[in-house]
């Protein structure tokens, strides 16, 4: 999925804005694989209110329209490329924004769930990429971050290539470390399940609940 800081490289985001057109065909058995490994850890309901933050082309979206009302969901990313792609692939009821993680465009206490896939790793602050999801969260509502795991040697190999390859300032984190993340930002009952995706990728997924 496209970076989601206010301050992104340029290389990043020029990245994405390269692959938007062909992303989903290039990385289609990665993107599938972790949002079903994303969604198969927490639960939804017609009631759920969702912000995707990092919503890339909009397949977590995509999978989600059925089981929540189109208009029950939102998608927040840097890249207009990748939200073209997401607003072709979606239902017109979908709200898709621009925007970054670090300021996010919605009001306090929004959305029962906010969930980002595969986006984290690029948030320069991720301190105050937490502290705005949770701004927008209910009291209640649920955190659910998938990201690269650093605790996978396969993982720390490709973040030094890609931090040599085009200058991007990646960090990834260890369970503890995420977990720690999550919990001094104020998040409770934090989860942090690790699993692999394929034979390079290790991810891991955090789920646990605004106070």
């Amino acid at each position: 999925m496209a970076s989601v800081t206010p301050h992104s490289p340029d290389p990043v985001l020029e990245e994405y804005k390269r692959l938007a057109a062909d992303y989903d065909r290039r990385w289609s058995f990665y993107v599938e694989a972790s949002v079903q490994e994303t969604l198969a850890r927490f639960s939804v309901s017609a009631e759920d209110r969702i912000l995707d933050v990092g919503c890339g082309t909009g397949v977590l979206l995509s999978r989600l329209c059925g089981r929540v009302p189109p208009e029950r969901l939102c998608g927040l990313d840097l890249c207009p490329e990748m939200l073209a792609v997401a607003r072709s692939r979606l239902n017109k009821g979908v709200l898709v924004r621009t925007g970054c993680a670090e300021e996010i465009p919605f009001e306090d206490e929004t959305f029962t769930v906010v969930v980002s896939t595969n986006a984290f790793h690029y948030f320069l602050d991720a301190e105050r990429a937490l502290r705005e999801m949770l701004r927008v969260l209910r009291s209640g509502g649920r955190l659910v971050i998938t990201d690269w795991c650093d605790d996978y040697a396969a993982c720390k190999i490709c973040v030094r290539v890609l931090r040599l390859w085009s200058c991007t300032p990646i960090r990834i984190y260890g369970r503890q470390d995420c977990a720690d993340l999550l919990e001094n930002a104020g998040v409770q009952a934090v989860r942090v399940d690790r699993y692999r995706v394929g034979w390079v990728w290790g991810l891991m997924t955090a789920v646990g609940t605004k106070a």
